[in-house]
């Protein structure tokens, strides 16, 4: 039920998004260890290497809001007719706050979605252990 949910969640906040420059619109959710879901879309800006991707942006919300572990992650663009992976760098930063076994659903336009495990997506990350 909880994967529906983000996945739902990821397709709704997609349309927030602003990309006046390359057109790809990408929803993001996360799903916090207390049930809650967290989005966040990507934000464009004419200096590109400012630009920030939207699963950065739902962490940084989430972590904004006092959740630092997450469940869950879906992604979705209805902008791409392949499966929507998240850039290096938000896998890093995704491995940050999540355990290498969670679920990312990567969706496509036609609101398929698929499931790779973080630890598939990003094998061997970089992780200090506490």
């Amino acid at each position: 039920m909880q994967e529906k949910a983000l996945q739902n969640a990821a397709m709704k906040i997609v349309y927030q998004a602003y990309a006046p420059y390359s057109k790809f619109h990408v929803g993001a959710a996360l799903l916090c260890e207390n049930g809650e879901i967290i989005t966040g879309v990507n934000v464009e800006n004419c200096a590109y290497g400012l630009t920030t991707c939207a699963e950065r942006n739902a962490i940084s919300t989430a972590v904004t809001l006092g959740c630092r572990q997450f469940i869950a992650a879906a992604l979705f663009s209805p902008n791409s007719q392949e499966y929507i992976t998240p850039c290096g760098a938000c896998r890093q930063i995704m491995a940050e706050f999540m355990d290498s076994e969670a679920p990312i659903y990567l969706g496509n336009a036609a609101g398929e979605f698929t499931c790779r495990k973080l630890g598939e997506l990003l094998p061997m990350n970089f992780k200090l252990e506490s």
